[in-house]
């Protein structure tokens, strides 16, 4: 089977960033000339990035947590993950997050791709700048519309329904929020609640890369629902996360025989 249809622009190298969800897409591992473009200015990245197979663009995988997940959210070193893609000449990043449901339409199961956020996580390597390079960046779209509308418009396409528009909550982990936390965020205008949000997207801002996020909603946030059902969970991302493979292996003009 090939896929035909007009996915991102092919001549733009793209980035998809991975998280709990597991992602299958055929990958290689880089040659050396792309190894020698991964700089270690900002410390390692989560693992050195994986080239999609079967692409009509050079496409590059990265696990956040790492290849064996083992990475919680506020030890993830989210600099050298984004400068690693940029150095590999990546334009747009695709990420994919796995989050929970604070609004009624955010159901377990629903994608959802943000167009705002809120950031509560503390004590990040949040910034490219330094005292020999301050930036003051504007953040008013920390999203790219127009990735976003690429996504919506091939999800449409091969039948993979995505809610347009909400607010991604980002909160510090590993441990979930008490329900108090979510009335808060609610109360704050989140839609969704994940834990690696950010600094990523805003580094991916600082770089000049175009970045949107796919959330995969895999239970409701705490007190929106009976409790944490990992066995749930587990079964809600598998589920999700076929949809999310289907979707981009259309967007990225992969080739499946």
């Amino acid at each position: 089977m090939h896929y035909q249809r007009t996915g991102l622009n092919s001549k733009k190298k793209t980035g998809v960033i991975a998280g709990s969800g597991k992602l299958n897409l055929d990958t290689v591992e880089l040659d050396e000339t792309d190894l020698l473009r991964i700089d270690d200015e900002f410390g390692l990245p989560s693992h050195t990035p994986l080239k999609l197979k079967n692409s009509q663009s050079d496409c590059y995988l990265l696990f956040r947590h790492g290849r064996d997940h083992h990475l919680a959210p506020h030890k993830i070193n989210y600099r050298a993950n984004v400068n690693s893609l940029k150095r590999l000449g990546v334009q747009e990043i695709i990420a994919i997050n796995t989050v929970g449901g604070i609004s009624s339409d955010a159901h377990s199961g629903s994608l959802v791709m943000p167009d705002q956020l809120i950031d509560y996580s503390w004590g990040r390597e949040h910034t490219f700048s330094n005292t020999e390079n301050l930036m003051h960046m504007g953040f008013d779209a920390p999203y790219s519309e127009s990735l976003r509308d690429d996504i919506h418009t091939i999800a449409a396409e091969c039948g993979v329904f995505v809610f347009d528009g909400g607010v991604y909550g980002c909160t510090q982990g590993p441990r979930f929020e008490t329900p108090a936390e979510i009335t808060r965020m609610e109360k704050d205008g989140c839609t969704i609640v994940g834990m690696t949000g950010m600094p990523e997207a805003s580094l991916a801002k600082e770089l000049g890369i175009n970045y949107a996020s796919i959330c995969l909603v895999v239970n409701p946030a705490a007190g929106r629902g009976e409790g944490i059902d990992f066995d749930e969970i587990n079964t809600v991302s598998k589920i999700g996360m076929r949809k999310i493979e289907r979707l981009l292996r259309l967007l990225l003009k992969i080739t499946e025989s």
